[in-house]
């Protein structure tokens, strides 16, 4: 009796820890950006285009971009943007190719834009005026190409990717220079063009700085999440087929819960793959995916878990 009581509680508590692991998510896909609660119901959408990026504001709101290259606030339950900066038209950019893949809400009401194209980062008012700029390093220009997520550090730094030169890039947050950078490895592998599981390269998507002073990399088209010590070693790392029966296309946003867990974006990946896997640092155990290619199809590149932003979409 003691033993299937055991038994019993085992699957009790691996039942509760995988509820515990249901999230809600903001997403766009298939044209479509919404609010998906934790039973996987829509409790909110509207019509949208692509995004390479994504915020949720102080007031609820939701900050995105429009055609690559506006920054946009929406006003959800209205359903209406409600405030926009088109960095194609704005603060000498006029009649030049410009796309816009990250950007990012500043404390102080800023925001922070990276403009591929001209290869840059500014910090905007509301009204459009720039109140800072930063030159960026590129060695491979593009502008579809120059930069995917980029985001001001604590310390005043900006830590950029440069999706077309493979390298993470730490730009002094005065002076511009660049402070510290890291070429995504490509493992001894050629490089394959596409965007699926069959394609390979070092197009790196994201980057972000941890506590302990290490930088996590979502490596793009390289189907890998890297993190790597100032001195550029690699401490820990997952790629393509490390997690059973899913596979890693191409890896692009990367949220650390509080808990520790990693949750990744994994797109391009194709049917009967997740869109988010959750993941246990220490063990890469996989505790939650969100597995909704037939409502949002193969594009996902970008997501946030809105329950850790402490914000309500209103």
């Amino acid at each position: 009796m003691r033993k299937w009581m055991w038994i019993l509680g085992m699957i009790m508590v691996g039942a509760a820890s995988l509820a515990q692991a249901q999230h809600e998510v903001l997403v766009q896909g298939n044209d479509k950006l919404a609010r998906v609660n934790a039973a996987g119901e829509i409790e909110w959408e509207m019509k949208w285009r692509g995004i390479h990026d994504i915020h949720l504001l102080p007031n609820g709101h939701i900050m995105v971009q429009e055609h690559n290259r506006k920054v946009v606030e929406i006003h959800p339950r209205r359903k209406k943007v409600v405030w926009e900066y088109d960095s194609t038209k704005m603060n000498g950019n006029e009649g030049k190719k410009v796309e816009v893949h990250a950007f990012q809400p500043l404390p102080n009401g800023h925001i922070m834009i990276a403009e591929s194209g001209p290869a840059r980062i500014i910090e905007i008012d509301r009204d459009g005026k720039i109140h800072k700029e930063i030159k960026l390093k590129v060695n491979n220009p593009h502008p579809h190409r120059d930069t995917r997520l980029a985001r001001k550090l604590d310390s005043g730094n900006y830590l950029a990717c440069h999706e077309g030169d493979g390298v993470v890039r730490e730009y002094d947050g005065e002076s511009g220079a660049v402070v510290w950078e890291y070429e995504v490895p490509l493992f001894g592998k050629e490089k394959k063009g596409g965007h699926g599981p069959e394609a390979f390269g070092n197009s790196v998507f994201s980057a972000i700085r941890l506590e302990n002073g290490n930088t996590l990399i979502g490596s793009g088209n390289g189907h890998s999440i890297l993190e790597v010590t100032p001195t550029k070693k690699i401490v820990w790392e997952v790629h393509q087929n490390d997690l059973p029966g899913i596979t890693l296309a191409w890896v692009t946003t990367l949220e650390v819960l509080p808990n520790g867990n990693l949750v990744i974006g994994n797109c391009h990946a194709g049917p009967g793959q997740p869109l988010l896997i959750e993941l246990e640092r220490e063990t890469k155990k996989v505790v939650w995916t969100f597995d909704e290619f037939d409502t949002y199809g193969n594009s996902v590149s970008n997501s946030l878990l809105p329950e850790y932003s402490g914000k309500s979409i209103r």
